[in-house]
């Protein structure tokens, strides 16, 4: 039977974080099993406040102040989005899906849920506080981020999670988390996406074939390990060893800098070349300190990229064991280094990553996770 879901998001297309890049593949695997689903997210972008998109996802985009550069965006609760909350409310949803528990715009879910006797869950996305990478800030960043979730288990009382990890995390809130409904992989998309000639970049950037090739994808910034990942690869005296950082951010600067000869610096690179570049590349390193299930590493795996991450990195319940890849205890720059040189073997590189893919394929797409959120309403 078909049933309707409405997705909140703060954040969501053209921007490509993790949350979002969530909430659209969930969307378009619901759209893809007869279901329909509408979007609700911030006006960040300054786009048509409504939409239905090529996948027939309806998009409501509300009016917003664009705080923290767009990062935090706050409604804005003026005639337009009076109207558009008038609108949303005349449709009929089934289920309400709240991204993070951390927004503004997260209470507004909750909020018009229960105005409009609609069953909500919550899903968590992180494994630790929000961070800005200032210390001073990010002790108000994580009482702004209590004050939230404190008024949001108010209002819905069902909370779910991307991962173990992220599961976990709710309890520091007080939050039992009910379940997983994991962060996936699109493994047709990145079928079609190896299929394209956009670049390889080994040849673009004079990398020899028998050369290990180590690639970091995501925003530069010091939470990801971005400077123990530089640091762990300097350490290692091998000139047949690459480092390729796919990302923009504010420590892309600095890390230049500090950066030798065969270390290289893409850029922010849109998916097909992400894809491109994982299928050129031997290892995946993601020394993180929180995540809460990487799409990163999930794309990694499905290209059959060997994944090096943290124990807070949300990947552990896919990479239980290192014959799957290797989770470090921490993210420091010996530990990084340790595990990078266990992974210079190619044989137990491609062992590992024929069982992380099967792995994956087990429990990690999103045909399963959106089967999993359709169950919750049966």
């Amino acid at each position: 039977m078909k049933k309707s879901f409405c997705l909140f998001c703060a954040n969501y297309l053209p921007n490509l974080g993790g949350v979002e890049r969530y909430v659209y593949n969930l969307s378009k695997q619901l759209i893809s099993l007869g279901h329909e689903v509408t979007v609700v997210t911030s006006n960040v972008f300054d786009l048509a406040s409504r939409e239905v998109d090529e996948n027939g996802i309806e998009i409501f985009r509300l009016p917003c102040h664009n705080f923290m550069k767009g990062r935090y965006p706050i409604l804005k609760k003026n005639d337009e989005f009076k109207q558009l909350d008038t609108e949303l409310s005349k449709k009929h949803f089934d289920l309400v899906v709240i991204n993070a528990r951390f927004y503004i715009h997260s209470l507004y879910a909750a909020d018009f849920a229960k105005k409009n006797k609609i069953k909500s869950i919550t899903i968590e996305h992180g494994s630790t506080h929000l961070s800005v990478d200032n210390k001073l800030l990010d002790l108000v960043v994580a009482q702004v981020e209590h004050f939230v979730t404190r008024k949001l288990k108010k209002k819905c009382s069902d909370y779910y999670a991307v991962s173990k990890a992220a599961g976990e995390w709710s309890g520091h809130f007080g939050i039992e988390s009910k379940g997983t409904l994991y962060n996936a992989v699109d493994i047709d998309s990145i079928a079609e996406a190896t299929r394209k000639d956009v670049c390889d970049y080994r040849k673009e950037y004079n990398v020899p074939q028998d050369a290990t090739v180590i690639t970091f994808t995501g925003r530069l910034l010091k939470i990801k390990g971005v400077y123990e990942l530089l640091d762990a690869f300097e350490q290692i005296d091998r000139d047949d060893l690459y480092l390729f950082y796919a990302g923009d951010g504010p420590e892309q600067d600095e890390l230049k800098a500090k950066a030798g000869d065969r270390v290289i610096f893409l850029g922010k690179i849109d998916f097909d070349h992400v894809v491109a570049l994982l299928n050129a590349s031997d290892i995946y390193c993601l020394p993180s300190v929180s995540e809460g299930m990487s799409t990163s590493v999930l794309e990694a795996i499905a290209t059959n990229t060997f994944v090096i991450t943290t124990y807070n990195g949300g990947a552990r319940e896919l990479i239980t064991a290192e014959e799957y890849g290797i989770i470090t205890k921490g993210n420091t720059a010996s530990e990084t280094k340790a595990a990078i040189e266990k992974a210079l073997d190619k044989d137990y590189r491609a062992a590992a990553c024929d069982s992380a893919y099967q792995k994956l394929l087990e429990g990690f797409t999103w045909q399963k996770t959106a089967e999993k959120l359709v169950d919750l309403v049966k």
